[in-house]
């Protein structure tokens, strides 16, 4: 092989190297997320001082790693688990958070735990969550969350607010999926019932009072009305009566005929 040719694939392949070189140590931080650096060695192996903002980053690929952080806000639904209350009650919380990593953060949230967000989402996050309800729920009595469910419910994410906040993650909102033990539900069932049953029965004594006042009312208008008719029914008003009826033939009354028959 003569030298030109030589040096011709040479540069060749040093221009492909070089490409793929090239090609690998640049990145694209996609908007709504935060770039890290990562130096894979040397004495910290630790992450650089400063963010890197969103836009195309170049980074040596044999020394150093770029690591991507969302910044937007992310909804996560964790799975079920049983806390138990003061008195010992066991509930049944299904958690779902919606959260985001706070600007800048990123650095030392990855320089903490060395992972990236969806395993921070998956381990951390879930044992801050069930700490926060763990230690509300040993506050409270069973009665004392039923009652005041929304204050306990608020005073859950305030705590894991706070919990995450120090962590470098703002708490946007939180729903406990709170689920009631199966005695306290049937007996809310049933004293819902009871209550439900008390009222019809106070419904139809109201009814049976006012039909009796009804006929109370009535009774007493019949009653006066027979003694407004007695007190008027004088003898002489009944031989007026009778007159006015007469048919003309003489009435008789005992052995003898009598044309007006004594009422007295």
């Amino acid at each position: 092989m003569n030298r030109p040719i030589f040096t011709f694939s040479l540069a060749f392949i040093l221009i492909i190297l070089f490409s793929i070189t090239a090609m690998k140590s640049c990145t694209r931080i996609d908007a709504g997320h935060e770039g890290i650096l990562v130096k894979l060695y040397g004495t910290d192996k630790g992450v650089q001082d400063v963010s890197l903002v969103t836009g195309r980053v170049w980074y040596n690929p044999f020394t150093e790693e770029v690591f991507e952080f969302p910044t937007f806000v992310q909804t996560v639904d964790y799975a079920p688990f049983t806390v138990n209350a003061k008195d010992g009650s066991v509930f049944t919380v299904d958690p779902t958070i919606s959260f985001r990593v706070l600007p800048g953060e990123s650095p030392r949230i990855f320089s903490k735990y060395r992972k990236e967000i969806e395993q921070i989402t998956e381990t951390t996050l879930y044992n801050y969550t069930r700490d926060a309800f763990r230690i509300q729920f040993n506050k409270y009595s069973t009665d004392s969350i039923i009652s005041n469910r929304q204050s306990f419910e608020d005073k859950v994410q305030h705590a894991l607010g706070e919990s995450l906040r120090k962590e470098g993650f703002d708490l946007e909102q939180m729903t406990s999926g709170l689920q009631y033990p199966e005695v306290i539900v049937q007996a809310v069932n049933l004293k819902n019932q009871a209550v439900q049953q008390a009222l019809q029965v106070e419904n139809e004594l109201k009814v049976a009072e006012a039909q009796a006042r009804k006929k109370i009312v009535e009774a007493e208008a019949e009653a006066r009305a027979n003694e407004l008719r007695q007190r008027t029914l004088t003898p002489l008003l009944i031989q007026q009566q009778f007159i006015e009826k007469w048919d003309g033939r003489t009435p008789l009354y005992g052995n003898s005929p009598t044309f007006f028959k004594n009422v007295q």
